[in-house]
Formats: C-alpha cells, structure tokens, sequence
C-alpha cells in the first residue's frame, strides 16, 4: 500500500471513530450479546410512564416500548427486558452511552437533545401550558387560558403585576419557552423548580406555588391525581408545540428504522387503538387519526 493510500485509510478510521459514537449502529448487537433490552424511563410522567413498586413500569409509550420489543424478539429470540428508573436530566446521557436502549415516556423531541440521541417517529403530540388552582392570580389564568381579563397588556411605566411564582420540572423544556411567553407578557414571575411533577401538584394545593407547568398531556394525568380537582384547572393555550418519540442511539439508523416500522404496524391495529382508550380514555377517539397522521408511510 502507498503512503497516500495508508493515509487515506488512517483519516477513514479517525472519521468512523469520531463520529459513530459509542454505541451508534450497535445496539441490536450489544442487545444480542447481552440476551436483554434495557428501557429507559423518568418516573411520575403518568399516563406515559408509571412506575409500579415491586412490578415493571407501565404506561402508553412503556406499552409501545414493549411492543417494538416483541418485534426485536423477532429477530433475537428470548431477550429478558430490563427497565431503568432515571432522571430525566441524565437519561440522554445514559442513551448515548449505551446504558439505556430505549427511552421511553413523555420524551420530547429537540434539536439540542439531538446532539446527543436520535428518536423515533413521533408518538404523541401535546403542548405546554399551565395547571391553576381556580383562584390563581388574574394574570395567570391570561397566561394559561387566554382569559383577557387585563387588557390592553401592560406598559412598563405601570404598576407590575402582583409576582405570582410557577413551577416547572427540573431539566424539562419548560424553563425558556415559558420565561419568553412571561417576559412578552409582562408578567411579574419567580420559576421554581421540582424534582418531580408530584412535588409540583403538592406546592400548588399547598399554595406554595400559583401555577404548575408542564405539557398538556401531563397536566391532565395530574389533574386526576389531585386531592380536589375541581379546585383546578389546565390550561387551553398552549405555548409550544412538544412531539414525543422513543429516544435511542444516534447514528444507529438499522435500530431506529425498525422501531418505526413496527409503530406504523401497530398505529394500524384495533389493539392500538385499545391501547389509547386504556391510557386517554374519552380523548382516544380523536388521538388515534392524529396519531395515525404522524406515522412514517411504508
């Protein structure tokens, strides 16, 4: 070999090494060696991830985990599963090392954590906005629920609004989309941040916090886990646009083209459709066509 062709050579390694990643393209591999996927999934995300004391999480994209699971058994047969409690500020971490497989949960798909993780088509689509107790400050219930009971916004040479304090989930994407809409808003605000969204329902019945912010999706599943829940409610204006997906490793394009099909599969199916109602009840009916809507066509 000349010392242009070695070189060549030397530069196509480098390249591979630098960019593949750790566990980019090997991950059915590594799932074969070590007979077992390993799902990911951040605690108190109901309805999409529920952790069960003594017993395996369960929840709508814990469901559609297992259910790309059966389709992985397909081609490695008798795989164990193995599921992993963690943080969402260390779970894309844990995806690019190869610690998680699948992430699994109300996993919201960004350009920042792509740097990181590749995802699946979308599973859900919902938006962020506000859970409020009924008698939240004013300004609040403009912010959350497009109630113009201020109006016209108000100028800086005025008097500010009484400071309301809003909590939101600690790593979540809530912190700046929700510091633009208060600035734009003119809004007197202090965030507080949570480890956990029922950390966050508990400082609003207590009063500690005015508002709770999350996705909508959210919101709703803690709602039904309030102690009133008439004496609350979720917000109708939604501040962002959040698509789900099952987050896994990046640049490992055999791994995610197989969770795709078998979600275009099973979006197609009367059991998909079993599984909404399970999770969203009433609300099935007008997720499933939406949901169908997002999927990758064959």
């Amino acid at each position: 070999m000349g010392r242009r062709a070695f070189m060549l050579a030397v530069a196509g390694v480098l390249w591979i090494c630098l960019f593949s990643g750790p566990a980019s393209a090997q991950t059915l591999d590594r799932i074969a060696a070590g007979n077992a996927v390993h799902i990911g999934f951040v605690p108190g995300q109901a309805p999409f991830a529920i952790e069960n004391a003594g017993g395996p999480p369960t929840g709508y994209a814990i469901d559609l985990c297992n259910h790309v699971v059966a389709r992985i058994r397909e081609i490695v047969p008798g795989i164990a599963v193995r599921y992993t409690e963690i943080s969402l500020v260390d779970a894309f971490d844990a995806v690019a090392s190869g610690k998680i497989d699948l992430l699994c949960g109300a996993i919201t798909q960004t350009l920042e954590r792509r740097e990181k993780v590749d995802f699946s088509q979308a599973i859900f689509t919902t938006g962020m906005t506000g859970l409020l107790r009924r008698d939240s400050p004013r300004d609040l219930h403009e912010l959350f629920l497009g109630e113009r009971s201020i109006s016209p916004p108000r100028s800086p040479s005025l008097t500010p609004y009484l400071r309301s304090r809003i909590g939101v989930r600690q790593g979540s994407t809530a912190e700046t989309v929700l510091r633009q809409a208060v600035a734009e808003g003119q809004y007197s605000v202090d965030l507080v941040e949570f480890e956990g969204h029922d950390q966050g329902l508990a400082a609003l019945e207590a009063r500690r916090i005015d508002a709770y912010c999350a996705d909508q999706a959210l919101l709703l599943g803690l709602l039904s886990q309030a102690r009133d829940p008439a004496r609350l409610v979720v917000g109708n204006r939604l501040l962002t646009r959040e698509p789900y997906g099952i987050a896994l490793a990046r640049g490992d394009s055999d791994l995610r083209l197989l969770v795709d099909r078998a979600l275009t599969d099973f979006y197609a199916t009367p059991e998909f459709a079993a599984l909404l109602k399970t999770y969203f009840g009433a609300r099935a009916g007008e997720l499933q066509p939406q949901i169908r809507a997002m999927a990758v066509p064959e």
